[in-house]
């Protein structure tokens, strides 16, 4: 048996390629849309893609199952659990597996297990290499079992709005985990995240674990009560991307294929002004230190880095044509944007400009905007004066851990659709935890029309440093 894992770090997903040395075959679980990296890597081990399968609809990103099974003509196999309401839709395509189903990849059992929770037609997949062994040596658990953490049950509810279905998931999930700990200790779990995932609030970063493990240290299967599992499922996790909700829609319709990445159109200077004219979304991707310095109004600064993707999928629309700012015009360097965008199905990249358009438009007259930077000492002292308005746009977590005592709250991914709560009457000053999170919310507000932002420079953690007043929400 051959196992390749892969991991994509900006979206924090696993996915495997499992093969068949004897007879040549492999099949790939939770592929994304980068498929080239499987045909790739099944061809150097001297495989062919002949099987493609996923454990759920995925919330975090688009998958790539459909566009793999396109590309080498592998059948694909599609869940069948669940209610009507989270069927494939483009089902048709493929062959719906069901629990008890078994999938042979030429030695390789794939054994099909429904473990409903995180989604109602999340499967997990036992792995069996029948030359060698009687029984699984892993289980492909999805976003079923994390190492150190269990898959949320809360997204339906939270991300696609479903009503009603947070505390039936995590009860159900509790049952998926206890029906699963009768599976042997030595048993590998191969998960599909690692640490900095939305998909868990304490994911690990460690790849691999086994089950006895996870008996011992994930803190999932100290629970003692169903009562007491949907409680601490439920608490403290983290605020589910906006685009989740069109993550689980695309994927339930079916992908778009796309046959592959290609560098946008480079785009003259001139025309710049124009397009910001009309309001058109131009995203920044320079480093935040270098869009404070000097920008061009209207535009939205997501530096390229290990959020971008993140971000991106927060603040940017799916109607509407996209265009960036990028410091490297290679070939290389634009597909990569284009590919990482694609990787949650941002695919209307219209063109892109070079980093030194901002500078060449200046010395043609252009007016550039900044955001001035305040330090801790100084916000503490146009705060004691009440001269400045504070905004805290972390997390809720981290907002429930203390705060600057006159801030206001609103994560940066909701700041758009709550513009009207900031005043526009006096200075604002953005912060998060270290100045990454509130450098881009400056420039959502600079594009709103507001032009008293500043930023704090080192965010909360630089506050707190300075030994300033901190406030911690009560508990009510």
């Amino acid at each position: 048996m051959i196992v390749t894992r892969f991991y994509e770090p900006t979206i924090a997903q696993a996915s495997y390629l499992i093969g068949c040395a004897a007879t040549g075959e492999a099949i790939v679980i939770d592929p994304h849309r980068d498929v080239e990296r499987y045909i790739d890597a099944a061809a150097r081990e001297g495989l062919a893609v002949t099987h493609v399968t996923e454990t759920h609809i995925h919330a975090d990103f688009l998958s790539g199952a459909r566009e793999l099974a396109a590309r080498t003509g592998a059948q694909l196999y599609l869940s069948d659990e669940g209610d009507r309401d989270w069927k494939y839709q483009f089902a048709s395509e493929g062959t719906l597996i069901r629990h008890g189903d078994r999938i042979k990849v030429g030695n390789i059992l794939v054994d099909v297990a429904s473990t409903p929770g995180h989604t109602p037609e999340h499967l997990t997949f036992l792995i069996t290499d029948s030359a060698a062994a009687d029984k699984p040596i892993a289980a492909a658990t999805g976003d079923f079992i994390f190492v150190g953490d269990v898959g949320r049950p809360d997204l339906l509810e939270r991300a696609a709005n479903i009503r009603g279905t947070m505390e039936k998931g995590a009860r159900t999930l509790w049952k998926s985990l206890q029906a699963f700990n009768q599976n042997e200790e030595w048993l590998q779990i191969w998960p599909g995240h690692g640490a900095g995932s939305a998909c868990g609030k304490g994911i690990s970063a460690v790849p691999y674990s086994t089950l006895g493990y996870e008996r011992r240290f994930n803190w999932a299967f100290q629970v003692k009560t169903e009562d007491d599992f949907v409680t601490s499922v439920l608490a403290g996790q983290p605020e589910p991307p906006k685009y989740f909700a069109m993550m689980k829609h695309l994927n339930k319709v079916g992908p778009r294929v796309l046959g592959g990445f290609h560098a946008p159109p480079r785009l003259d200077d001139h025309r710049l002004p124009s397009l910001l004219a009309t309001g058109a979304i131009v995203v920044d991707t320079r480093p935040a230190g270098v869009y404070a310095a000097a920008h061009l109004p209207g535009t939205i600064n997501i530096p390229l880095g290990g959020s971008f993707v993140t971000w991106a999928g927060w603040l940017l629309p799916y109607s509407t044509d996209l265009y960036f700012i990028v410091d490297d015009l290679s070939e290389a360097n634009t597909v990569e944007l284009v590919r990482q965008l694609a990787l949650i199905g941002l695919d209307q990249v219209a063109g892109i400009f070079e980093g030194h358009a901002v500078q060449h438009l200046a010395e043609r007259g252009a007016h550039l905007a900044t955001v001035p930077q305040v330090t801790v000492d100084e916000l503490a002292r146009s705060v004691t004066a009440e001269d400045a308005f504070v905004l805290d746009v972390r997390s809720a977590n981290e907002w429930q851990g203390g705060h600057i005592p006159s801030a206001m709250h609103i994560p940066l991914g909701y700041l758009a659709e709550r513009l009207a709560e900031v005043p526009a009457d006096r200075p604002v000053v953005v912060q998060c935890q270290a100045g990454a999170r509130s450098a881009i919310a400056a420039s959502v507000l600079q594009r709103a029309g507001r032009t008293n932002v500043q930023n704090l420079a080192g965010g909360f953690a630089s506050w707190q440093g300075a030994g300033l007043p901190v406030a911690v929400p009560t508990a009510s």
